[in-house]
């Protein structure tokens, strides 16, 4: 019964500070507000969480969570590699709007750097270049992608590109004026493996 109270804390506290995150920003939020609109003791916040820091690492890590498990239902999906690559990046710039915390590392990696989540996106990175590297394989065995003798550059080019595409889409809050125009810009990168 203990546990699950605790359980039920935490998660009380992590749901407020990703609204307040989300809405105030990292800076702009303080311990003191998440615990008085959770009705939590500030001692229990920091039972839970070392520091501001790691309450907002928890925050952004479940957004991440989020967007493997939706991109991995694109990776896992039944449809051939070039649509599937299409929608592996449309979905995943869909979900990147609606995740404000992580939209705000972003911000923070073109100003200045949240160094404390560094090994949150390197972990993401990683598991990104690994599904690309899938779907790419796939479409090379099925034969709609040719063969190429090092699909790791292929694979890091598909990463820079839509990293690239990050800074206009989110900081620079272009994503409603581009997303119409995002389909033709994967079709151009597509067609530079298709067969």
């Amino acid at each position: 019964m203990i546990s699950y109270k605790i359980e039920k804390t935490r998660e009380k506290i992590l749901q407020v500070a990703d609204r307040l995150f989300g809405h105030y920003g990292f800076y702009k939020t303080s311990m003191d507000e998440i615990a008085k609109i959770a009705r939590k003791a500030k001692g229990s916040l920091y039972y839970h969480f070392a520091s501001k820091e790691e309450l907002f690492k928890e925050v952004v890590a479940k957004e991440i969570q989020n967007l493997k498990r939706e991109l991995n239902e694109v990776v896992n999906s039944d449809i051939n590699a070039k649509n599937k690559i299409k929608a592996y990046l449309m979905k995943r710039m869909q979900i990147i709007e609606t995740a404000s915390n992580y939209r705000e590392t972003l911000k923070a990696d073109f100003y200045e750097h949240f160094d404390f989540i560094d090994g949150l996106r390197n972990d993401l990175d990683n598991w990104e270049k690994n599904k690309i590297g899938q779907i790419i394989n796939e479409g090379i065995e099925a034969g709609e992608f040719m063969k190429m003798p090092n699909t790791e550059v292929i694979i890091d080019v598909f990463i820079m590109v839509f990293k690239g595409l990050e800074i206009p889409f989110f900081i620079q809050g272009k994503y409603k004026k581009l997303n119409p125009y995002f389909d033709d810009m994967l079709g151009i990168l597509i067609r530079g493996i298709s067969k």
